[in-house]
């Protein structure tokens, strides 16, 4: 089946014609602490989010426990770490999944996950999740999109490192196993993501080269490339929250602080209203300042028959006369009758 270009998740409708969809992203900076969790889903409802969104894998789903070379993580936020040691600390433990579901549902704000294995699919179906998430980094993962498009629930899938022949192959597996409500998130998957390697301009590519709901999962620092998303057609965007980012956390360096969220969510949405449509019919807010065009105006008084020049007649504020595109030929024509300084030139005074 087609791919749609609006999709709808938990009777929000996303899509161009619709206000750009909120994600905010807690992942690990819960810090461990399932109360933290709450106060994050409280703090990004009260903000504007539509959605928030957690991370499901445990240290043993998503890696091995190995000292090997390949499981150091060297440079970057994370240097030093062994990849398991990372994920262990950093994991939201799967008994915490049902807690958390509840609370989001009592705040009365969508939540839903990055599943990274076919048991936290299960775990998240088991929750009744309204839609899925495919990480970057997972994005290859052809089997785990495969299982998760089985759902038959909407994906949105991050391209963060991917070639365009590696998310046309994600997309393809999506598609022939069921998905229907697709949104493919330009994504620059540093920690943080350099502005100037933003390439925003491939928010619109996405969408019309794929045919689906484009949007940005954003890793820059602020909310500056977010909200210029918007003009270039992000309908979704993403980005990492945190109550504090002193309180430190594995992403609280490149992720927003309250009142950013809440700036995010206002600005976002405000850039989707200025967006309109093209077209050049004069809008209402306009009309009122109609009066205040150029026209042209008698400046002296003159008495009937007398010639229109240069010195008698300009082209000046307020707009009650004629055009000022009639001025040229207006020049060595009469006046019809005696008329005072200030008088608008209609075409009722020309001889």
């Amino acid at each position: 089946m087609a791919e749609k270009k609006e999709i709808n998740i938990a009777n929000r409708k996303i899509g161009e014609n619709h206000p750009p969809y909120i994600i905010a992203e807690m992942s690990a900076n819960h810090n461990g602490k399932i109360e933290r969790a709450f106060e994050t889903i409280e703090m990004a409802k009260a903000m504007g989010a539509d959605a928030i969104k957690m991370q499901s894998y445990t240290a043993d789903t998503i890696t091995i426990n190995c000292d090997n070379e390949d499981f150091q993580i060297k440079g970057g936020l994370w240097d030093g770490y062994n990849l398991y040691d990372l994920y262990e600390m950093a994991q939201t433990p799967f008994e915490w999944h049902k807690p958390i579901f509840d609370y989001a549902k009592k705040t009365g704000i969508t939540i839903f996950s990055t599943p990274f294995d076919e048991t936290a699919v299960d775990l998240l179906e088991d929750l009744n999740a309204p839609a899925y998430k495919i990480a970057s980094f997972e994005a290859i993962d052809l089997p785990l999109i495969k299982y998760v498009a089985q759902t038959k629930k909407p994906m949105i899938i991050s391209t963060g490192m991917a070639s365009l022949e590696e998310i046309e192959e994600a997309v393809e597996t999506a598609r022939q196993n069921g998905c229907e409500q697709l949104v493919l998130l330009h994504c620059i998957s540093s920690y943080p993501a350099p502005v100037e390697q933003s390439n925003l301009r491939t928010i619109p590519d996405l969408g019309q080269r794929f045919s689906v709901v484009s949007g940005l999962s954003d890793h820059t620092l602020g909310t500056t490339v977010s909200v210029a998303s918007v003009a270039l057609g992000a309908s979704v965007i993403e980005k990492h929250v945190t109550l504090s980012r002193k309180d430190k956390g594995p992403d609280s360096d490149f992720s927003l602080e309250p009142d950013e969220l809440k700036q995010l969510c206002t600005d976002a949405r405000t850039a989707w209203s200025a967006l309109g449509m093209s077209g050049y019919d004069r809008k209402p807010a306009e009309e009122a300042n109609l009066k205040f065009r150029r026209s042209i105006y008698i400046v002296k008084d003159m008495k009937s028959g007398e010639t229109f020049t240069k010195e008698n007649i300009r082209r000046i504020r307020p707009g009650f006369g004629l055009s000022p595109k009639y001025y040229d030929e207006l020049l060595g024509a009469c006046v019809n009758g005696d008329v005072k300084r200030g008088t608008p030139l209609t075409r009722e005074l020309v001889e």
